[in-house]
């Protein structure tokens, strides 16, 4: 076990990170497999990609071509099928959803419920706008990397990959940890007005509906953490890019309340999982750089 840690700690902090979230992931479904409906599957799903992420490294070592796959295809597609692995796990690990207390947290800060409030403010031309800017959610980081492969700023890309994966895979514990609906299904009967767009949010949102069923994926918002920790690495890394995104991320975590798929508190926890995920990752990179004897950008 101990030749097997010291292999993971050397290899990229990316490629642990999600070696190790995989390894956990398994182990967790191996241990709860009486009450996981689809256990073998989810097993065999998680220990396959730790095979072809495994394979992927070894590839890369040997200056194999397959650079995109290893530093853009994979990582994404992992994070998506983690994901949609989740709707078979939480519920049957944790069973029982946190929404009254968030909505108690959200009520005692507010004196109200903040979806039912912003309906006063609800016109279909902003509910267009808003649901459009939430589902940017999808192609903000993929395309930070893209442009910072593009530049050749190799580095920078393995430092923010792992972070944005870091980040990723804490929100999804967090799913596990506190499952929670939103307020688009727990506060459903409260709402006097459906949200209703001119050209895109109905469409979008039942895309969006299909595409991530019932994941109890509410708290933190992975949607706040992961759009803010691009914008902290698009300061630190390529400045232009945070101007860019800075209004598109502050529409984005307005609409995550606005459009009923969180609460306020959950947009809170996904900033403090924000700066978990620096001071977390970014001491954890500088340990890793220290051994090879590489100074941390």
């Amino acid at each position: 076990m101990g030749w097997i840690t010291q292999k993971l700690l050397q290899q990229r902090p990316a490629d642990t990170v999600t070696i190790t979230f995989l390894a956990f992931l398994a182990a967790l479904t191996v241990f709860f497999y009486q009450s996981v409906p689809k256990a073998p599957v989810l097993v065999t799903l998680y220990l396959s990609l730790i095979l072809i992420q495994m394979i992927l490294i070894r590839f890369n070592h040997k200056g194999k071509s397959l650079c995109l796959v290893y530093d853009l295809v994979f990582p994404t597609l992992c994070v998506l099928v983690i994901f949609d692995s989740l709707e078979w796990l939480v519920h049957y690990v944790n069973p029982r959803d946190i929404d009254p207390l968030l909505i108690w947290i959200d009520y005692l800060i507010f004196g109200g419920h903040p979806t039912v409030i912003l309906e006063n403010f609800m016109t279909p031309i902003l509910t267009d706008f808003l649901q459009l800017a939430y589902s940017t959610y999808y192609f903000i980081p993929v395309s930070y990397g893209v442009i910072l492969l593009l530049n050749r700023q190799h580095e920078e890309f393995n430092i923010s990959l792992f972070l944005i994966l870091l980040c990723f895979y804490l929100s999804y514990l967090g799913y596990i940890l506190f499952p929670a609906l939103g307020p688009r299904f727990y506060l459903d009967y409260l709402q006097t007005t459906e949200l209703r767009g001119y050209l895109v949010a109905e469409p979008l949102m039942n895309l969006l509906n299909r595409l991530e069923g019932i994941k109890r994926d509410a708290f933190p918002s992975g949607h706040t953490a992961i759009t803010l920790i691009v914008l902290y690495l698009s300061y630190k890394f390529k400045r232009v890019l945070f101007w860019i995104y800075l209004p598109i991320v502050a529409a984005l975590i307005f609409s995550a309340v606005y459009c009923r798929y969180h609460y306020v508190i959950d947009i809170i926890a996904g900033v403090g999982l924000t700066m978990v995920t620096i001071v977390i990752g970014e001491w954890y990179y500088r340990w890793w750089e220290g051994k090879r004897g590489v100074k941390y950008l």
